[in-house]
């Protein structure tokens, strides 16, 4: 057979050389595209073993929440009692809202059940430009949520603000 002249066969017929598209096990051909035509994608992709994981937009934010939450609860431990923090993407409001988007909840709680307090991503990070402000928005945000668990002026809870 001459190695030049065009391989002819019918459809579903593989004689192993074909490649992975037409059932054979060539193993020097592989795919790098997928069926509509696209490399590789997504962030497992660009990784390699050694590197270190990337951090998302959502990690970054639960990170910067957690050093406030710190330093917060460091000074006021004794007077909050048991406090359970959250972070949400976006809160849920019913469709007739007419007021502005909320930044944090607050749920008192009762007996055995924490007090739940959440802060909301997605409007957070709306409203700032860089992480200098995103940083002192959520200290605003955490500081005032506090404040009024603790029946105390924000000024008080943190006087930075």
């Amino acid at each position: 057979m001459d190695p030049l002249a065009p391989r002819t066969a019918p459809l579903g017929a593989s004689d192993g050389a074909g490649g992975p598209w037409a059932g054979g096990t060539d193993p020097v051909r592989r795919r790098t595209r997928d069926r509509r035509g696209r490399g590789a994608r997504g962030p497992g992709v660009l990784r390699t073993p050694s590197a270190p994981p990337q951090r998302t937009a959502r990690h970054r934010f639960d990170e910067l929440v957690l050093d406030v939450v710190r330093a917060v609860e460091e000074r006021w431990h004794d007077e909050l009692g048991l406090v359970e923090y959250a972070v949400e993407d976006t809160p849920l409001v019913p469709d007739d809202w007419d007021d502005t988007v909320p930044l944090a909840s607050l749920v008192r709680g009762s007996g055995g059940t924490p007090t739940r307090l959440v802060l909301f991503r997605r409007p957070i990070e709306h409203r700032c430009q860089g992480r200098e402000e995103l940083r002192a928005l959520v200290l605003t945000v955490l500081v005032e949520q506090v404040a009024e668990l603790l029946g105390r002026d924000p000024d008080e809870v943190d006087p930075r603000l």
